[in-house]
């Protein structure tokens, strides 16, 4: 009887020693946002500043392995990843892509036995069309224009807008325009070349981006 008393005694004091883990999910008692709420962003696309959430006990140290959740509340998008688990630090990271709307977004994020906290974005959409170069050139007939024609799309604060679709049509005076349709730069551009019409006189053309009223592009066809 005394051998498995021994063991038995033995597991537990291994079982309750100073350090030891055991396979449930470790606990924190608080959730807080190390960075990446309050930002500003185009909208469809990554935010600038990846999201870092910080679990910690009732010290303020780190708890590792603290499982996290990530959710979009307010304005779709995404989160990659929804979930994870908290480092060495008791840190995780996100990358949080806006969704199609221009009002405040929100992230969830949540993990056992603690207050949820929520983390705001705001949306930026295209606002302007500028055009940038080219307009109110003069060219010979069926040639085309010296310059290129350089659209560029901005939001009402004048930031570039990235990967919007820019369209345009000749409306006045025959001629070209190629391409047809491109999607903006990083610097929020697009470069299209106009070729005039077979008469002389006014060439236009509309620079079409959805949800804003188009530009219009004047040029002159001399013989």
């Amino acid at each position: 009887m005394r051998a498995p008393l021994a063991l038995a005694l033995a597991l537990l004091a291994g079982c309750s020693a100073p350090g030891a883990t055991g396979t449930g999910a470790a606990s924190a008692s608080r959730l807080t946002v190390v960075q990446g709420s309050g930002q500003s962003g185009q909208v469809g696309r990554l935010l600038p500043t990846q999201v870092v959430l910080r679990a910690t006990d009732d010290d303020g140290n780190g708890v590792k392995d603290v499982p996290v959740n990530l959710a979009i509340g307010d304005g779709v998008g995404s989160v990659d990843p929804p979930s994870a688990r908290t480092d060495e630090n008791g840190e995780v990271k996100a990358k949080w892509t806006l969704g199609p709307s221009a009002v405040s977004q929100t992230l969830i994020a949540s993990a056992p036995g603690v207050h949820p906290e929520t983390l705001s974005a705001s949306g930026i959409v295209p606002s302007t069309i500028v055009i940038a170069q080219g307009n109110l050139q003069s060219g010979k007939v069926t040639t085309e224009l010296t310059n290129s024609i350089v659209i560029r799309v901005t939001s009402s604060t004048n930031v570039p807008m990235v990967g919007v679709t820019v369209a345009l049509q000749v409306v006045g005076g025959g001629g070209a325009i190629t391409p047809q349709s491109a999607v903006t730069s990083a610097l929020g551009e697009v470069s299209v070349k106009w070729k005039m019409g077979t008469v002389a006189g006014p060439n236009t053309a509309n620079v079409i981006v959805s949800t804003i009223p188009p530009a219009l592009l004047t040029a002159t066809a001399t013989p």
